[in-house]
């Protein structure tokens, strides 16, 4: 892969002149999923550069998050894994037969088996954006129950899910235990208090995941996370339900299939 293009007028730092040759190979395909980089001597002497220089380049790829070191092993350009997709149906009634809450359902659609960790179950003073999204006046005092977990697919952590619930609606239920004794879990016991989900309200961004985050999904050098906060609202137009998911976007996305009103 020896470079052949003549650079003496090229402005671009020499680090940015391999990573975009390397990242010109990888997204033709010539270095495939799985295939591995030269090594940093290699490069070095094809671009005629210090290997500082060819290290920095690979730092720019693995902060783009189109390659992953491996120690020991050498670099690897990242494999794409199917996603789990968050789709839009996922909480119509017409799945309740199948007996799988919707993050288990959208995965056994990809052939990947769900569970979930329970970190923390509190009750607590909601945030201001909770509040704002229950729909409480600004300055409010809201209670809630905040229930933290991990979930995955298969072996693999993919959310990391904040749910909050109003206090009144969980004093006295399993809401506030680790275990939901119900086959449709959170929105079952809640249907029983009286709120049918007839609507949802997402609003999706994307950014770099804090410490914490990377920690708990395991996230590789570069990877965003998709940050997620779902509203459930009910038969009465009341937000009852509010869950936040920080998304792994290598191995998840969303899909919806909406019709234009």
């Amino acid at each position: 892969m020896s470079p052949t293009n003549d650079r003496s007028d090229d402005r671009r730092p020499a680090s940015r002149v391999i990573a975009d040759a390397l990242r010109e190979r990888i997204e033709s395909g010539d270095l495939p999923e799985g295939g591995q980089l030269p090594s940093e001597r290699q490069l070095a002497a094809w671009f005629d550069a210090a290997r500082n220089t060819a290290r920095e380049a690979v730092r720019i790829l693995t902060d783009e998050g189109l390659v992953i070191a491996h120690h020991g092993q050498g670099v690897f350009v990242r494999q794409r894994h199917p996603l789990i997709r968050l789709g839009s149906d996922r909480y119509s009634p017409r799945h309740r037969d199948l007996g799988l809450s919707p993050f288990l359902l959208e995965c056994q659609r990809q052939g990947k088996t769900g569970k979930f960790e329970v970190l923390s179950i509190t009750q607590e003073r909601a945030s201001w954006d909770v509040a704002s999204r229950l729909g409480a006046p600004a300055g409010e005092d809201v209670e809630v129950t905040r229930r933290e977990n991990v979930f995955y697919a298969d072996e693999d952590p993919v959310y990391r899910v904040s749910t909050f619930l109003p206090a009144a609606l969980t004093d006295g239920t399993d809401l506030r235990e680790p275990v939901i004794d119900h086959p449709y879990g959170i929105h079952g016991r809640l249907e029983e208090a009286g709120h049918t989900m007839t609507r949802i309200v997402e609003d999706v961004t994307a950014r770099m995941p804090t410490p914490d985050e990377a920690s708990r999904l395991a996230l590789p050098k570069g990877s965003p996370v998709l940050d997620v906060w779902h509203t459930s609202v009910d038969q009465n137009g009341t937000p009852y339900e509010i869950t936040r998911f920080v998304m792994r976007a290598d191995l998840t996305g969303l899909h919806y299939d909406t019709p234009v009103e």
